[in-house]
């Protein structure tokens, strides 16, 4: 096979078909430099979108480590809930039931720590203006001693995961009161 090609070294002339031209030699460097770029730019956008994937890979589980705990968090409040409201309910003054309150605060303090350490933080909003992406309203209720829009009080506790709402607290929220009409006989 080397025979049939041969390559003159010493003329460089003598290696290009005879029938090639100046400007046929330009149209093909014209046309490899085309495809050579295309082939660049089609290599640029390969790296980039394989980097745009690596980099949503790392969110996804970072999100996924931070996440993790959601669902089996969301099922823990309402232990915590029906802890609270036991301790709620219990008279801290009967004798009788002093030591079963006693194991229900060490255990909800339990709880409430193990899930601090989870950063799974409560909100209770009490006499804080309302705040709709953390609160449910319940219902609104008129004062005079707070402003309007303030949290009156506190059915349930919200809770949040590393930041993200979990369960919205739900609140009754104050509005103030309504203007007092003249009566008739103060009209007279």
């Amino acid at each position: 096979m080397a025979d049939e090609q041969t390559v003159d070294t010493q003329n460089p002339d003598a290696n290009q078909a005879p029938e090639a031209s100046g400007e046929d030699l330009a149209a093909r460097v014209q046309v490899l430099e085309e495809q050579l770029a295309g082939a660049q730019d089609q290599a640029l956008r390969v790296a980039a979108d394989l980097q745009n994937v690596r980099r949503r890979a790392e969110q996804d589980v970072e999100k996924a480590h931070k996440f993790a705990l959601e669902k089996f968090a969301s099922d823990l409040l309402p232990i915590v809930d029906s802890l609270e409201r036991g301790l709620e309910l219990s008279s801290p003054d009967d004798e009788s039931i002093r030591p079963m309150r006693e194991g229900i605060e060490l255990t909800l303090k339990m709880f409430q720590d193990t899930l601090k350490r989870y950063q799974l933080e409560a909100i209770d909003p009490h006499g804080e203006p309302f705040n709709a992406v953390q609160h449910q309203a319940m219902a609104m209720q008129e004062s005079a001693d707070v402003e309007p829009n303030s949290v009156l009080k506190v059915f349930q506790k919200g809770y949040q995961l590393n930041g993200r709402l979990l369960r919205p607290a739900m609140v009754v929220v104050s509005k103030a009161p309504a203007p007092v009409s003249p009566s008739i006989d103060e009209q007279a």
